[in-house]
């Protein structure tokens, strides 16, 4: 399996949990969460939209989406290649920077995790490896 495709499917992935997420926030219900109770603190928290506009989820989504369509086109070679590798690594590095900003938030400020966050904060992660890691071999 390429980088590429490893990117894709962590992007489905983070697709997925976004889209779960902005369907119960937008059906006023609160999410399941798994591990612990604190999902809905997090998520209604005042740190749930960014610059108070943007819900966390729908930007999310949308920076999944552009990740998992560069990442398409690098795995058929679609040109620019430079191009779409560039935008992965800008919206990757981005993400994780962003992610660990709001963990930082939910353990320090909110004092509460949620599920779905901790598990979008992985799945970034993730994807910043496969990036580092490619980065390395080249």
């Amino acid at each position: 399996m390429t980088p590429h495709s490893i990117l894709f499917t962590l992007s489905a992935i983070g697709i997925s949990e976004a889209a779960y997420l902005i369907r119960m926030r937008r059906a006023a219900q609160a999410p399941v969460c798994p591990i612990g109770e604190n999902c809905t603190t997090v998520l209604s928290s005042k740190y749930n939209r960014i610059f108070g506009v943007v819900h966390n989820d729908v930007a999310g989504l949308v920076s999944y989406i552009l990740i998992a369509l560069a990442a398409a086109f690098l795995v058929n070679g679609v040109e620019p290649v430079i191009w779409w590798s560039r935008m992965v690594q800008v919206l990757v590095a981005s993400g994780a920077v962003f992610s660990f900003l709001l963990l930082y938030l939910q353990w320090r400020v909110i004092r509460a995790w949620c599920f779905w966050c901790i598990m979008s904060a992985i799945t970034l992660f993730g994807m910043l490896a496969v990036i580092l890691t490619q980065s390395l071999i080249i």
